[in-house]
């Protein structure tokens, strides 16, 4: 057997691959509808960690503030910062009394550890049911707390949600950066449908205070910098305890990274966390991430040849319109249809630059989350 023999069979074998994780995997969040959830009138504390973050405090929390549900407090977290959020925070404190303010000063242990002062803010709240986001976030709707938090019963103690990025138009960037977010929210979705959940993002993410308190917080992994979202989830999330919700009012939107750059370190370190995930987490994760590599790696070393061309491009075809088929349904759903005509461009962009990061990540660690 020749070296293309061998990339040819291993091509088929990847397109299979890529075919069931779309169809069995993904498929089970794209083909399913968003139960109506009966709006709950629960007593929620909104907690947001802010470090140096005064000018998105003044834009982003009247949005919070203005929600339509009448049983619920924010707390609002200054961690040390440098800049005037304190002041703001404080005068959104003067003027609603439904914000709680806890002023975390850096102490040498915790320096720059955005746990210990979520842990404290959990703490200072005085509701069970919490529900977390960002300074730079804000709910698309007024229905945001009651759509979470509606999915809370006596077995759901965990609530995973969508966090967007704005659309900015004529952005290449832009468009790459609502690609991961979209692939992933389509990914932990899917894989919490399968009873495998695996992550959540702390711009819309909920939780009990009690689950909080029963894993010992963020014990497990406080010396990891990132990770206060999904490495927690990871640990708890079991399939009785999860539920997602995806219907559009219960989603936030954020302000994206407008320099490569800064992006590429931002997601430096959100990879850097994937490696303390649970095994069976890491192995679907990897099998998912390298079958798609060696798709497009192995299917653009047969064709340059022309080697089996008509049988590569079939498989070629088949296994994008498979994915054009899945990711179209949940595109809907998550309201990021206009993704979809760059999708092959995006995909094989996004494969490079996640290689690019995990390579990096190798040489050197790093920084903590600001």
């Amino acid at each position: 057997m020749g070296f293309l023999d061998f990339v040819f069979y291993g091509f088929i074998t990847v397109v299979i691959i890529q075919v069931i994780f779309y169809l069995f995997l993904f498929g089970r969040f794209s083909f399913l509808k968003q139960k109506n959830s009966t709006p709950k009138s629960l007593a929620v504390s909104v907690i947001i960690c802010a470090k140096n973050e005064a000018e998105n405090l003044k834009t982003f929390l009247p949005s919070i503030i203005n929600q339509d549900y009448k049983n619920f407090e924010i707390v609002l977290i200054n961690d040390a910062s440098s800049d005037s959020t304190l002041d703001v925070i404080e005068h959104f404190a003067n003027s609603h009394n439904i914000i709680k303010v806890v002023n975390v000063k850096s102490i040498e242990a915790f320096w720059g550890n955005k746990k210990y002062a979520l842990t404290l803010g959990i703490k200072a709240a005085k509701n069970d049911y919490l529900l977390f986001t960002d300074a730079d976030c804000k709910p698309v709707s007024k229905h945001w707390i009651q759509d979470m938090t509606a999915h809370f019963d006596n077995k759901k103690s965990i609530v995973l949600g969508y966090g967007a990025y704005t659309k900015i138009k004529k952005s290449f960037l832009n468009k790459l950066i609502r690609f991961e977010t979209f692939i992933t929210a389509t990914t932990y979705f899917s894989f919490a449908k399968m009873g495998l959940p695996y992550m959540g993002v702390g711009r819309n993410l909920a939780y009990t205070k009690k689950a909080f308190f029963d894993a010992n917080g963020f014990i497990n992994h406080i010396k990891i910098r990132s990770g206060d979202d999904d490495l927690f989830i990871n640990q708890i999330a079991t399939s009785q305890n999860t539920a997602i919700s995806f219907n559009k009012d219960s989603f936030t939107e954020s302000i994206p990274k407008t320099t490569f750059k800064n992006w590429f370190k931002q997601k430096r370190r959100h990879i850097s966390t994937a490696k303390h995930y649970k095994m069976q987490h890491k192995v679907l994760l990897t099998l998912l991430y390298v079958s798609s590599f060696l798709f497009w790696l192995f299917g653009l070393v047969l064709l340059i040849p022309l080697f089996n061309w008509e049988i590569v491009i079939c498989l070629f075809l088949f296994r994008i319109a498979i994915q054009y088929l899945i990711l179209g349904m949940v595109s809907k759903k998550l309201g990021e249809t206009d993704l979809l005509i760059f999708l092959p461009f995006l995909e094989l962009f996004l494969i490079s630059t996640q290689l690019t990061i995990f390579i990096n990540n190798l040489i050197s660690k790093p920084n903590h989350w600001k």
